[in-house]
């Protein structure tokens, strides 16, 4: 499959300047119209739960309450179909024109806001969830929503020019490390904010340090989104980083993977992550085991 989208000197200009670019279209309506059927599927079953991959981002991700943003981590380990589509192919074109031809897919996760109670997603910056902050990143996420984004039903926001500084001190919501997620805890002002609505099968892409969020669901239909991330090989940093808020989490979706993890999903994942694209660059598949001893001997 080949793909169908190039971005022209003007798009690529603005997304080193500004952090981050929308397309009106990434891929075509009928592939829209099934990746909705899939993810919709895959949110029901709460595909991959067992392994710590399906969990509510915003809450202590229990069991026996509804979940206010719950997102399924590497969808494509559950729906082989997404392999194939050509939204991938058009995103990893995309990525190569951005950060250079090394460029290989590193991540993927759906987030789905439920209607009328989905919640906010914080302000963050991508590169600051980072297991290993003593690596020097650079990456980019492509959020194409499966239904018309607007700011009514939680589109992407950004603060333009974020991408040249530095991460930013993050923290856990409310201080409570047993919610997943983090949010920036100052240092910008989110007035500069420009919201990024975007009709179904469109994509907004953004640098791994830009600052963004995304707004509540307060409508009558769910918001379900499929992001796509992308990177050159990290390189080490010579002064080392502390991203401390995300040694400090304790969720039950770690806890979940952990028991996963110490049951023979080790070798799982770190096959997984191999197929997904590390085996496309050397220096990605010395990281990517690298990452997976780390893992095994913290757990």
């Amino acid at each position: 499959m080949k793909s169908n989208i190039t971005l022209s000197e003007g798009q690529i200009a603005e997304f080193h300047e500004r952090g981050f670019i929308s397309l009106n279209t990434i891929t075509s309506s009928d592939e829209v119209n099934s990746l909705r059927s899939v993810f919709t599927r895959l949110f029901e079953d709460r595909a991959g739960r067992n392994e710590g991959a399906h969990f509510d981002m915003m809450t202590h991700d229990n069991d026996d309450q509804p979940a206010k943003l719950p997102a399924i981590i590497n969808p494509v380990n559950f729906a082989p179909e997404l392999r194939t589509i050509q939204y991938r192919t058009n995103a990893l074109a995309i990525a190569r024109q951005l950060l250079g031809p090394t460029a290989t897919a590193s991540f993927e996760h759906a987030i789905l806001k439920p209607a009328r109670y989905g919640a906010h997603t914080p302000w963050h910056q991508d590169e600051a969830t980072r297991v290993d902050p003593n690596f020097d990143y650079n990456q980019l996420s492509i959020w194409m929503p499966l239904q018309e984004a607007t700011q009514e039903n939680g589109c992407m926001s950004y603060v333009p020019g974020t991408n040249k500084g530095e991460i930013l001190e993050h923290r856990s919501p409310n201080s409570d490390p047993r919610v997943h997620s983090i949010e920036c805890a100052g240092g910008f002002d989110p007035n500069d904010a420009v919201p990024c609505p975007l009709p179904a099968g469109g994509a907004a892409i953004h640098h791994g340090r830009t600052l963004h969020c995304a707004g509540p669901n307060s409508t009558d239909l769910p918001r379900y989104a499929y992001i796509l991330a992308f990177e050159v090989p990290p390189v080490p940093r010579t002064n080392q980083r502390d991203f401390h808020w995300n040694r400090e989490k304790v969720t039950a979706n770690l806890d979940r993977k952990r028991n996963w993890r110490t049951h023979g999903g080790i070798l799982v994942e770190m096959i997984r992550r191999l197929r997904n694209g590390a085996l496309q660059n050397p220096q990605r598949i010395l990281f990517e085991v690298r990452r997976g001893i780390r893992a095994l001997l913290r757990h």
